[in-house]
């Protein structure tokens, strides 16, 4: 990666939220990617401390998350995904800029900050160094999932409109939210009678714990919190992320994001419009040669991607790809993603590597 943007060998890193899905995957990359790092320090919230996390072959302890954990730290990453995560970084990012360390922030605590700069490695053309309060964001694992193919089509045909629905997996609420499914799933899993009669399900899964409904048996149109004119807080983040990530701050985007009963995975259903007239084989052609992305589309074999199918991988994958029968210029595919994975370690991971070399043209959005 080259010499250190610190000036004194190689960087030391804190990774809060080591001991969670994400920071699982995190310590995985950190383990198996090229190695930039001095010292690799690990922390979490108090209930995580004196446990032990498997990075560079080498068991490290958790400690719980304080002022003192930043001394001499060059690069903090705050991986996680929920509102504790959230929280975590919103306390302790400032304190860990105050001593001296660049915040990578892979929680929803900093997305929409203005004077953050909003970062994925390959899009857009801002710079990491760009970052007046010390802090650089990555966006959620929806938009993470879709920018990378959406990119290289806007690039060929020039986006003008975007629909998008997403099927996000109750990881995305964090360890409560896998809890809560699991806990679901055991109560009406025994009984095959459930949803002939309304209300059986509902009943049946009891506490819907972070979701808006009970998410076994179910899907919940429902994720983030409630912004104005109906929509939620995450369909309001694709918009503003996607806009921001591809410098297109009046590109049209709706979103609805759905939760379904699945552990780990995204999956978006896109409609996107373009400026030009779109072939079918020729976007196959921009994805399949788009880094970052794999093409799965042979419908006449089955052939698609699936959240199931992706668990454990890096890229998006993108199938079903077709040229919309009423506009020439619109295209329908759909996307999917490991969103501990592709929608959220490997952005933190790529990003903090590209802080560490001090790159000075490292390719990102500023907003």
């Amino acid at each position: 990666m080259g010499s250190s943007a610190f000036g004194r060998g190689r960087p030391v890193l804190a990774v809060v939220g080591a001991a969670g899905a994400v920071g699982a995957e995190v310590l995985d990359l950190l383990s198996t990617r090229a190695d930039v790092y001095g010292e690799i320090r690990l922390a979490g919230p108090p209930r995580s401390a004196g446990g032990k996390a498997a990075v560079r072959g080498e068991r490290v302890e958790v400690a719980a998350v304080a002022a003192e954990v930043f001394d001499g730290v060059d690069i903090a990453m705050f991986a996680g995904n929920g509102r504790e995560a959230a929280e975590t970084a919103e306390r302790w990012a400032p304190v860990a800029v105050e001593r001296g360390a660049v915040v990578v922030d892979g929680t929803s605590a900093f997305r929409d900050d203005p004077l953050v700069p909003l970062v994925v490695p390959g899009i857009g053309r801002g710079r990491v160094r760009e970052r007046p309060r010390g802090i650089v964001a990555g966006p959620g694992a929806t938009t993470l999932t879709m920018i990378a193919a959406i990119d290289a089509l806007h690039r060929r045909y020039g986006l003008r409109r975007l629909v998008v629905a997403s099927y996000q997996a109750a990881s995305e609420e964090g360890r409560a939210g896998v809890d809560a499914l699991h806990a679901q799933m055991e109560r009406v899993g025994g009984d095959r009678t459930l949803g002939h009669r309304a209300g059986d399900v509902r009943g049946a899964a009891g506490d819907p714990g972070p979701f808006a409904a009970p998410l076994a048996l179910n899907v919940v149109p429902w994720a983030g919190s409630l912004a104005d004119g109906g929509w939620t807080s995450a369909e309001r983040a694709v918009r503003d992320e996607t806009r921001r990530l591809l410098g297109l701050p009046g590109l049209k985007v709706t979103a609805t994001c759905v939760q379904v009963p699945v552990v780990t995975g995204v999956a978006l259903a896109v409609h996107a419009v373009f400026g030009e007239r779109t072939d079918r084989r020729e976007a196959q052609a921009v994805l399949a040669g788009s880094p970052g992305v794999v093409l799965c589309d042979v419908p006449e074999a089955h052939e698609f991607p699936t959240p199931a199918d992706v668990v454990g991988t890096d890229p998006a994958w993108a199938g079903r790809v077709r040229r919309s029968e009423d506009d020439p210029k619109a295209l329908d595919l759909f996307l999917c993603g490991d969103n501990l994975r592709q929608g959220a370690a490997l952005n933190i991971v790529r990003t903090a590597e590209l802080v560490a070399a001090g790159a000075a043209d490292s390719t990102g959005s500023t907003g």
